[in-house]
């Protein structure tokens, strides 16, 4: 090789070692920049996605009601899987139809927007992916410059890497821009089409493809034909990709846009913010209300209040009887109705129950030995001191059972129990059981109480029902999911047979016109001056009850319970969608007829006041076993003979009748001493009564 062509090869090399290094500088020097770049950032911060709406959920998933931010904006979380999959489509055929494949970038089409810039001398397309959307949503930036944009792009890339494909597309339906104070497909399809994305048409997905674009120049509720032109052109892109027939882009092109909001749902509304305000921190609130029956009960109260008077609230709670849970919440027809106070709960007002209360002096007059079902009451005009009660129809049924008495609401006979009772014993019970009751100020406790002379709420009348049904344990509410119950022995409120009793006697009180009798117990109840009108039902699996009335307390002509209430409440029922199914008879039931009764439970006399028998006599008393007592009577051991239990009484008149649980053991002995055999170890509530209706009863535990 001659020097010349030396030279030449040499000078060649050069030149590709040159071009070589040229090309790694100008792929490694650009690299390291980005790196820099990318350095600087600092680490993705997902904060806008994390910042939501307050949601409260029932029992299913099913939203009752949201809440807005602090910001005032409505940003609701969703799935994919929640959006109606037309939409996901479309999204991606007119937005980003590489998405499922690029890794945050897609190059192709950031080289033809680049080209159309050039063309056209302006912006045709962006070029961005959803990916690099979710980036500019979760770092907002005003500015529109190639800084910005290589921004988004990294932050892209890290996005990708980070997360799924169907978890970025989550971020981008949550965070997407709609108009307004919306923000996500989520609040956006409540907010202009007032339901759930799970089903949209297909004029419907192309609208909310459109509007993230430019969402405050396209908004359907100020900006309609704008609007629709964005629709349309979704749709055209669509059909371009043939995802949607000739006649479906015309039928969806007829469809109007939207002109107005929506209201949030507001299922629940009190329910919900209670919920919200005793745990603020929490951003989700899964209920156990039942999401259908709410709807369908508070439409039900809209209908019957509307029919009797525009002015009228009306509240309804149901509880499922074994776990104490709310299925259903109702504080007034209209939460946001000024007329009638709708932001009022009704469940906590205050309120006098009328006859509501009748049932429960009926349940310890039975649990006290004094009354049995069969057990004959005078109605007949009676006068307590300054006190004279009538009944509702100032008509009196003269000799009539204690069933038919509390069947008919009559109030004389429920007056003559309560005083033989006592009004503060039967307050007593009412505390030991939790049920709080308000008095007026500086008022002695007066059989007025027994006729509505007291205040109590719809919620904790509905627990006394509710305790009635499960044989006299009244359970603490849940109203939060995965909440247990607690039920301690303190919430007793009667014995289970004197429980059983009053179901049974309910259950044959007359029902309201064109409603079915027998199905349910149930008890109405009217205050003084028609102020309130209530109803309260329950079978074995549930208890509803109802209030009707104005919540400033102005009396309205022709409140009634058994007319107004009363068959809210049927009604109710019926929409449950089950069959009501009676209580169970327990132990030691005496069933019979008044003339098979043991001679003091015949009739309570009122023609010989108990203070002058008093004087002739000492007052009746167990002796033993004393009041709270544990008995060992061996029956914890296998042996077949089981030990008596011996009963002692002192004073009272013979003869005695002794009971155990309600049932008799021992009737007209002229001895104040018996025996009783346990069948099993527990708690038994054992009675007296003498020939003039004096009662004892004490409870002891037997093991």
């Amino acid at each position: 090789m001659t020097q010349a062509a030396a030279g030449k090869a040499i000078l060649r090399i050069r030149r590709r070692h040159a071009a070589a290094a040229l090309l790694v500088c100008a792929v490694i020097l650009p690299g390291a920049a980005l790196w820099r770049y990318t350095k600087s950032l600092g680490p993705l911060d997902l904060t806008m996605s994390e910042q939501g709406s307050t949601l409260v959920l029932d029992r299913n998933g099913h939203l009752l009601r949201p809440f807005a931010t602090a910001e005032g904006r409505w940003k609701l979380p969703v799935d994919p899987g929640d959006v109606d999959p037309r939409y996901i489509t479309m999204l991606e055929a007119y937005e980003d139809t590489r998405f499922e494949s690029h890794f945050g970038v897609d190059p192709i089409a950031m080289a033809r927007a680049a080209v159309q810039l050039i063309r056209n001398g302006h912006v045709v397309s962006g070029g961005s992916t959803l990916t690099m959307q979710v980036a500019r949503l979760l770092e907002p930036r005003h500015e529109r410059t190639w800084r910005a944009k290589l921004r988004q792009a990294v932050r892209a890339v890290q996005l990708e890497q980070r997360f799924s494909k169907q978890e970025i597309l989550r971020l981008y339906l949550t965070l997407a821009p709609f108009g307004g104070n919306l923000e996500g497909v989520r609040a956006a399809s409540l907010s202009y089409f007032g339901r759930e994305p799970k089903r949209l048409s297909f004029a419907e997905a192309a609208l909310l493809v459109a509007l993230p674009q430019s969402p405050e120049t396209r908004r359907p509720d100020r900006f309609a034909n704008a609007a629709r032109k964005a629709r349309n052109r979704v749709l055209d892109r669509a059909h371009e990709r043939g995802l949607l027939t000739d006649a479906e882009v015309e039928m969806a092109k007829a469809e109007q846009v939207p002109k107005a909001r929506e209201l949030f749902p507001m299922l629940a509304a009190h329910a919900s913010q209670a919920a919200v305000s005793e745990r603020p921190a929490e951003t989700t609130h899964k209920l156990t209300i039942d999401a259908r029956l709410q709807t369908s009960l508070e439409a039900l109260a809209v209908e019957r209040v509307a029919q009797v008077d525009r002015r009228l609230s009306a509240a309804i709670l149901v509880i499922d009887n074994a776990t104490g849970e709310v299925l259903a919440h109702v504080g007034s027809p209209a939460f946001l109705g000024q007329e009638r106070a709708g932001a009022i709960d009704m469940t906590t007002a205050l309120r006098s129950p009328g006859s509501a209360l009748k049932p429960f002096i009926y349940a310890l007059a039975f649990e006290s030995g004094l009354a049995h079902p069969e057990t004959l009451l005078d109605d007949r005009p009676s006068r307590y001191g300054i006190y004279q009660p009538e009944n509702f129809d100032l008509v009196f049924q003269g000799t009539i059972t204690a069933r038919k008495a509390l069947q008919l609401s009559l109030n004389l006979p429920a007056v003559e129990l309560l005083n033989e009772l006592g009004p503060s014993r039967f307050l007593a019970r009412l505390k030991q059981a939790d049920i709080p009751v308000a008095l007026p100020k500086d008022a002695a406790p007066g059989l007025a109480i027994g006729l509505g002379g007291l205040g109590i709420t719809l919620t904790d009348l509905t627990r006394l029902y509710v305790g009635l049904s499960r044989g006299g344990e009244i359970p603490t509410l849940v109203r939060r999911m995965g909440e247990a119950n607690s039920s301690p022995s303190s919430t007793r409120i009667v014995d289970p047979v004197a429980a059983w009793y009053v179901f049974d006697i309910l259950r044959g009180a007359p029902p309201p016109d064109r409603a079915l009798g027998g199905q349910i117990a149930f008890k109405t109840g009217t205050s003084y001056g028609y102020r309130d009108a209530w109803a309260v039902g329950y079978d074995q699996r549930h208890t509803i009850g109802v209030w009707v009335g104005r919540p400033d307390g102005t009396a309205v002509p022709g409140l009634i319970g058994r007319s107004v209430a009363a068959p809210i409440l049927f009604d109710a029922y019926g929409r449950l969608g089950a069959e009501p199914k009676p209580l169970p008879v327990p132990p030691f039931t005496l069933q019979a007829t008044t003339a098979s009764l043991p001679p003091p439970l015949r009739h309570i006399r009122r023609d010989v006041p108990k203070t002058i028998l008093s004087t002739v006599q000492a007052p009746l008393k167990i002796s033993f076993p004393l009041d709270g007592s544990r008995l060992d009577l061996g029956l914890s051991m296998t042996s077949v003979d089981k030990a008596p239990l011996a009963l002692k009484a002192s004073g009272g008149a013979p003869p005695l009748t002794w009971m155990v649980d309600g049932a008799p053991v021992e009737a007209g002995t002229l001895r104040r001493e018996s025996s009783w055999v346990p069948d099993g170890a527990g708690f038994v509530r054992l009675s007296v009564i003498d020939a003039r209706g004096a009662t004892d009863s004490v409870v002891v535990r037997v093991e």
